[in-house]
Formats: structure tokens, sequence, C-alpha cells
């Protein structure tokens, strides 16, 4: 039975498919468009290539918001065939809500604001947005969408870190504030401007353009150095430790897939080697088999469920798993 063209679409562009021609095309050409499009616009603030290449540039925008718009409507009109935006009108504007659509979205507006209002200022200044199309390539990097993931699970521990940070520096701007503001009024004249300084301070930047020049000024601000060495370094080991869990947990499901899919195959082939003509025994020894792909997946799940992030060898789990597939055909072979 052939699908309907929607499904057709909606697989072409919500699944990544490198056996579907259409789908690995998509994959292709819309992030394609997006680096030149940027590149683009890039090379336009220059003024030796904006005179030489304006044109080419123009076209190249105009080409690339039409195909990213009728993409976006494409997108709109298909996305009914997933279950949660079944609905053709709160289903459609539920999609429309989620963020990359909203991305999709801002990001060719400031083509059609240029061209209705040409001449208002603030239009230009959104054209800026145009780089939100860099987002969009999310869509089609797993590495991108991974770094998603792991900044969403991790959430609550940056969150921590951020409010820590803050609270160091709200704490040292003021301290400093109140040690060099008679020494340096121009530089230290207010909190918010030692925060500034403590900013650049905690970041291990230093600018040199605002540092302290009294003892105690001194000597507060090699202490906050050091603590930003330690404090800033927290992130860092938060997002990495997020993408060693995310990477092992997509081995372990992997490998839980690998394991399922053996096992149903092992089962369709025992099964089609009985006869209609074979006596109870051996079809209670088929029906058997078939089963056993369930217990490898209760396996697999029980495993996960009791070691966690805990469990770090893999080959454990598989060990495990065939194990209990063996044990369960040799049970009751013939």
């Amino acid at each position: 039975m052939r699908k309907p063209l929607k499904t057709i679409i909606y697989e072409i562009l919500e699944v990544s498919d490198i056996t579907h021609f259409y789908s690995f095309a998509d994959d292709l050409i819309i992030p394609f468009l997006i680096v030149l499009n940027i590149t683009a616009f890039i090379a336009s603030t220059s003024p030796s290539f904006s005179l030489a290449y304006q044109l080419l540039f123009e076209c190249i925008e105009i080409i690339c918001s039409l195909v990213f718009t009728i993409e976006y409507v494409l997108r709109m009109w298909v996305c009914t065939v997933d279950r949660k935006y079944s609905h053709p009108i709160w289903g459609r504007l539920k999609y429309a809500l989620t963020p990359l659509s909203m991305i999709d979205l801002i990001s060719i507006l400031p083509f059609y604001l240029l061209w209705l209002f040409p001449h208002l200022s603030f239009v230009h200044v959104i054209s800026v947005l145009r780089l939100l199309r860099l987002l969009k390539i999310s869509r089609y990097s797993e590495s991108v969408r991974t770094l998603g993931t792991v900044l969403y699970a991790k959430k609550e521990d940056l969150l921590a870190t951020a409010f820590a940070v803050f609270i160091l520096l709200i704490f040292a701007s003021s301290l400093m504030y109140f040690v060099e503001s008679s020494a340096q009024p121009q530089s230290f004249g207010s909190i918010p401007d030692a925060m500034w300084w403590g900013v650049v301070t905690l970041t291990t930047v230093g600018y040199g353009d605002i540092y302290p020049i009294t003892p105690i000024g001194r000597f507060l601000g090699s202490i906050l150095a050091f603590l930003g060495i330690g404090i800033f370094a927290l992130p860092a080991g938060i997002i990495s430790s997020g993408f060693s869990e995310e990477v092992q947990r997509r081995k372990q499901e992997r490998m839980a897939a690998n394991l399922e899919q053996s096992a149903n195959y092992q089962s369709i082939k025992r099964l089609a080697e009985i006869d209609v003509g074979f006596d109870q025994r051996q079809r209670a020894i088929a029906l058997h088999i078939e089963s056993s792909s369930e217990l490898m997946k209760i396996c697999v799940q029980t495993a996960k469920h009791k070691l966690g992030s805990d469990f770090q060898n893999e080959q454990i789990l598989c060990s495990l798993a065939i194990h209990l597939y063996n044990d369960a055909v040799r049970k009751f072979d013939l």
C-alpha cells in the first residue's frame, strides 16, 4: 500500500535515513544552505567583499530564505502525522511553539521585514537574527543534539555553579569597591564598575584596563584570581561528565537493541524450520525459543535498572543476555 504524500514528506523532513535518497539529500542540502547563508552574511559586513559581491550575497539570501520558508511551511503542514500534533489546529500551534520551530520562524522573519520595511532602522538591526539559522543544524547533527541533551540533564548542577559564581562576584566586587574607591574613584567608583573587574578576574581573562593598586586590593585580587581558576573549572567538569554518561547510555541502548534484534532473528529462523506436522512438544520448543528474546529484554532492563549510570562494563551485560538465551535453547533442545 502506497503511503500518503504527507507521510512521505514527514519522513523526509523529520526522519534522518541515509538509505533513503530524498531524506539523505535533505540532510545534506539544508545544512549546506545554512552554512552558505551565514558565510555570505558575515562576508557582506566587510566593505571590500560587500562592494564586489553584493549581488551574489543578495541572491544567496533570497534563495536560502525561500528554501527555508518552504521547509517551514512543509513542516507545519506534515507535523500532524505525529500523534503529539495530530490535531489540525492545536497540534500545529503546539508544534509551532517548539524551540526548533520558533528558531525556524525567527530566522526567516528578518528577510521579509527588510523586504516590507526597508527604511526602518530597527529592521536592519534585527537582521542579525539570521545567525539563528546556525541552530537549525541541530536537526541534522547528532553531536549538537547530544550537547543539548547534556546541558538539559545537567541544568541543576550548572545553575548551582552559576549561582555560586554570582554570589562570589557580588562579595568580591563589593569588597574591592570599598578598598579601592578612594584610591581609584574613576575605575572603582561604584560596585557595578567593580563588578567588571570581578568578571575579568574570575574568568582569568585579565584585560588589564582596571586593576587594584592598594596592598589590600592586590591581596583580595590575588585570592579572587585563584578562586576563579577553580570555580570556573566546575562547569567544564560537569559538562564533560555529562557527555561521558550520555555516550555510555547510548552505547548500552544500542547494545540492548542489537541483542534484541539478534534474539528475534534466531527465533524467526527456528520457527521457519518447524513444520506444520510437528508434534506438540516441538511446537512448545518453538514457542519457548521465541519467548527467549523477551527474557533477554528483561535481563537488559534489569541490569540497567540495578546498575544504572554506575554500570561501566558492557561485556558483562552482553555475556549475561547471551548466556540466558543459550541456556533457554539448550534446556528445550531436542
